[in-house]
């Protein structure tokens, strides 16, 4: 057997990790919570604790930033780009020699399946190459101010920067946000979220390997109430970045106000998929599939509102039916075309909006059940579902679910698509398939999103700049936009004779 399925096999029959992180990672090394207090972490897809970690406090927090800061001031900022680049690509080369073991965490802390969590694995190591090769290349503009002066911008990283990572995507997230940090100069202080701890630690731990100085990169762990807040305003936290919901990024906006903290926000969605009469139905059949049914839907970004052109809506609804019945469920590590949902509370907020449409009326053509593992009879499942000719006003049209769910929407023409497609709150992507390329882009020009995909979801990486409009938040990560994100500009005008 290969390493995976040998630390997959050896975990489904202990259900125990050997080697797992303990305590927290503040300048340099592993340490005790200051009350010696742990928390549980759950295997979603058996509904049972298989690890325990540190839970956090203010002080926890507090050591964590003052070694951040000290980290900032005497070390890193001033590291050569350079050199900062070699650390960042040797980080990137132990993701991928340690991937089996991330992956394995991360498929078993956040309930991925093992295809999904390889594929987090290699997009954070991704992360972490692309901004290497940006760390040198970071470079301001000059003004032209006439024979007089000399004018020059120059980018300053903004100091100490917290990064409040989500449950859903554990370590692709805290890589996003880590790497362009760290490569602008800045250093981190990250809070996991409780429900899946372990990758960010270990991450912390390989950046350490990768020849890190001491307090550049710290990861306490722990509630957000406990640990997440006392983050969030504390006053030598120069730049705040938050992955959640709307309500909880309300509460991190108020924070950082205090202090006058930089945030960016990347909150809810409610993302449409226009399909069209003229689409490839095949390429769009997969890109439905994708976009709300990878990671049980569980995406901010997911493609949970499909908005469909009336001529064809019978025949692909029906489809799509079909493929989402014979989607099989299970355990992560057995490979499963979906695994299960984050939590017990997840499940039944998601069982709860289905149960209102069915009363309400709502056309059930696909799941619409809660399961378990039918190899274990255990686990926090849903079965994928499909809501046909949903209204606008229904809530499962409005509400962000966070599961597999998708709300189907029936459009007159294109025109009657895009209104549909921007009658939200949110704002984070939006997806269109069609075989007319002016159709494409003109809609593309006129829905209201941080980020648009024609003709396959998801398409770009780590290279396309990513973030929200409206209630979906602001602020852009990846890309060289992600870069800027976490450095502050400085202009200087000089004149010389």
């Amino acid at each position: 057997m290969s390493d995976i399925e040998t630390l997959a096999a050896t975990y489904l029959e202990t259900g125990r990790i050997d080697g797992l992180p303990q305590g927290h990672f503040i300048a340099g090394k592993a340490t005790e919570p200051s009350p010696n207090k742990v928390l549980e972490s759950f295997d979603p897809a058996a509904g049972a604790v298989f690890a325990t970690f540190a839970a956090g406090t203010a002080d926890d927090v507090d050591r964590a930033v003052t070694s951040a800061k000290d980290a900032f001031e005497k070390t890193w900022r001033d590291t050569a780009p350079a050199e900062r680049g070699r650390i960042l690509q040797r980080a990137a080369a132990l993701i991928r020699e340690k991937a089996d073991m991330l992956a394995l965490v991360e498929c078993v802390d956040a309930g991925k399946t093992l295809q999904e969590a390889r594929g987090d694995v290699g997009g954070a190591a991704r992360a972490f190459e692309y901004y290497a090769g940006a760390c040198d290349k970071l470079q301001g503009d000059s003004f032209p101010l006439g024979a007089d002066y000399a004018g020059f911008s120059i980018h300053e990283p903004v100091g100490v920067t917290a990064h409040i990572i989500p449950w859903n995507f554990p370590i692709s997230t805290a890589a996003r946000g880590i790497a362009p940090a760290l490569a602008a100069g800045c250093t981190v202080v990250a809070k996991p979220a409780e429900q899946t701890p372990f990758t960010a630690l270990m991450l912390a731990q390989i950046l350490a390997e990768a020849g890190l100085p001491e307090g550049v990169c710290n990861v306490v762990t722990g509630t957000g109430a406990e640990a997440g807040a006392p983050l969030t305003r504390h006053p030598d936290v120069d730049h705040i970045t938050f992955t959640g919901s709307v309500t909880t990024g309300r509460a991190v906006m108020k924070a950082a106000a205090d202090e006058v903290t930089r945030v960016i926000l990347e909150l809810g969605g409610k993302s449409p998929v226009i399909v069209l009469g003229d689409c490839d139905r095949e390429r769009a059949l997969d890109g439905v599939m994708g976009a709300i049914y990878e990671n049980a839907g569980q995406i901010c970004s997911a493609g949970s509102r499909l908005v469909i052109e009336r001529s064809i809506h019978d025949e692909f609804v029906d489809a799509l039916a079909r493929r989402a019945a014979a989607l099989t469920l299970g355990h992560g590590l057995r490979n499963p075309d979906m695994g299960p949902v984050n939590s017990a509370a997840q499940l039944e907020k998601i069982a709860g909006f289905v149960e209102r449409a069915r009363a309400d009326g709502g056309e059930i053509v696909a799941g619409g059940e809660v399961a378990t593992d039918p190899e274990t009879g255990k686990g926090w499942f849903y079965r994928p579902t499909l809501i046909d000719n949903a209204k606008p006003a229904d809530e499962v049209v409005r509400e962000e679910i966070f599961g597999p769910v998708l709300t189907i929407q029936v459009a007159d023409d294109a025109d009657h698509a895009l209104a549909l497609a921007n009658d939200s709150i949110y704002g984070l992507v939006a997806g269109i398939y069609t075989g007319d390329f002016a159709t494409a882009h003109r809609l593309a020009r006129g829905i209201d999103a941080g980020q648009v995909f024609i003709n396959e979801y998801f398409a770009g990486g780590i290279e396309v700049p990513f973030g929200g409009n409206r209630k979906s938040g602001f602020g852009r990560e990846k890309g060289i936009e992600g870069l800027k994100s976490y450095c502050k500009t400085k202009s200087i005008a000089a004149r010389i004779s």
